[in-house]
């Protein structure tokens, strides 16, 4: 099976799912990306896995007229689909069995019109969920219903994702899940190379000695809940720390508020992804009070590296990753739950590592390796409903 991926835009935690696709079919895996806007380290590692199969093309133009504007930094006030010259000429000569693309904008067009064109079956791989998408515009709800009609098979990236899928009136047989998944192998790997000396000494850089540590990774905005979860801290008045691993925006009136209060936090900054599992190690419990995610990586990540979990009811991945037995889940605009959720969790210091064992079990089955088998079954279903409606 000759399967090509088009996709924008790609990043680290992608290229293990890639190589397990590859693996799958027979080493007839092509992907095609923006070499624009895919950071070099890792093209580098697709074309160590690919070769001349990773193939990487420039000179997009915006229907807005700008080129080469990574479409993430303008907000969404309308339809922009980006015009990737020689793309559908590229995608051909890959010569495709199916193709697999990412969500309904973006380098989508190519595999639309490959269907419609030339009778390509059609794999998107897909992401948001009811909450993400609730005040998405009445145009981008209608085209996707349009163009799924060029779609044969949806593979969702979780049981949320599938119910809004199943909103905009995509069959059910045509939709499974599973697609997504972190590099949690390496990550675990990592984490267990890490000594106790060298934990000790990172627990004691920040402060930490005798300390549980609650840990936040990630963009510090507006998004991501921290003010509610600063909230409901204040609260619970807990004895813990709380070590935020990134930056932002928000980070300056979020240090403020932590002095007023007297809340013992850590704003380490920015921190290379390769230093990360430190953070995982030394820390007891992850916290992610995201207001708005399709799946947060980190989940699966700190998972991977044995931290119990308590993350938001708005992570569209706490179904599949956040159970009772490796985690908790709350609501960061109910102040007073998520005050008692917090204390719950340090009154059980104890169990965390048990819990943090779960989550290591839970997050066996969500490996790069099932995630390419997913969608690798995806590729054969929508060959067989094409085929079957020829």
């Amino acid at each position: 099976m000759n399967i090509t991926w088009i996709t924008r835009s790609f990043l680290d935690y992608r290229i293990p799912v890639y190589a397990e696709l590859d693996n799958l079919c027979g080493h007839h895996f092509s992907l095609i990306y923006n070499a624009e806007v895919v950071p070099k380290r890792c093209q580098d590692r697709i074309h160590e896995i690919l070769a001349d199969r990773a193939i990487g093309l420039g000179g997009e133009i915006r229907l807005s007229g700008q080129k080469n504007a990574p479409i993430s930094t303008v907000s969404r006030k309308g339809i922009r689909i980006p015009y990737q010259p020689n793309l559908l000429k590229t995608a051909r000569e890959t010569r495709p069995d199916v193709t697999v693309s990412d969500g309904f904008f973006q380098w989508t067009y190519a595999p639309l019109l490959l269907r419609f064109r030339n009778r390509i079956p059609h794999v998107m791989c897909y992401e948001p969920t009811k909450h993400t998408e609730k005040h998405a515009q009445f145009f981008r709800t209608w085209y996707r219903k349009f163009a799924s009609r060029w779609i044969d098979h949806i593979c969702c990236n979780g049981s949320l994702c599938k119910e809004y899928t199943m909103a905009l009136g995509y069959p059910e047989s045509r939709i499974s899940t599973g697609q997504m998944a972190a590099d949690s192998e390496q990550l675990a790997k990592d984490c267990l190379a890490i000594d106790d000396g060298d934990v000790r000494d990172f627990r004691e850089k920040y402060g930490l000695q005798n300390k549980l540590v609650f840990l936040f990774v990630g963009r510090l905005v507006e998004l991501k809940g921290l003010r509610q979860l600063l909230e409901a801290w204040n609260l619970a008045n807990l004895d813990a720390t709380l070590l935020l691993a990134g930056d932002g925006p928000e980070r300056a009136s979020l240090e403020e508020f932590c002095q007023q209060h007297n809340i013992n936090a850590v704003f380490a900054g920015n921190i290379d992804y390769a230093n990360i599992p430190i953070f995982y190690r030394a820390a007891n419990c992850l916290v992610i009070p995201t207001l708005q995610d399709n799946w947060s990586l980190v989940v699966p990540e700190a998972m991977a590296c044995g931290l119990p979990v308590a993350s938001s009811i708005y992570n569209g991945c706490h179904p599949e990753l956040v159970h009772p037995e490796n985690g908790w889940i709350f609501d960061p605009y109910d102040t007073q739950g998520t005050a008692e959720v917090l204390k719950t969790i340090v009154a059980n210091k104890a169990n965390l590592p048990v819990m943090g064992a779960a989550s290591r079990s839970i997050v066996a089955s969500h490996t790069p390796k099932h995630a390419a088998a997913a969608i690798y079954n995806a590729c054969q279903q929508a060959i067989s409903h094409l085929s079957s409606h020829h």
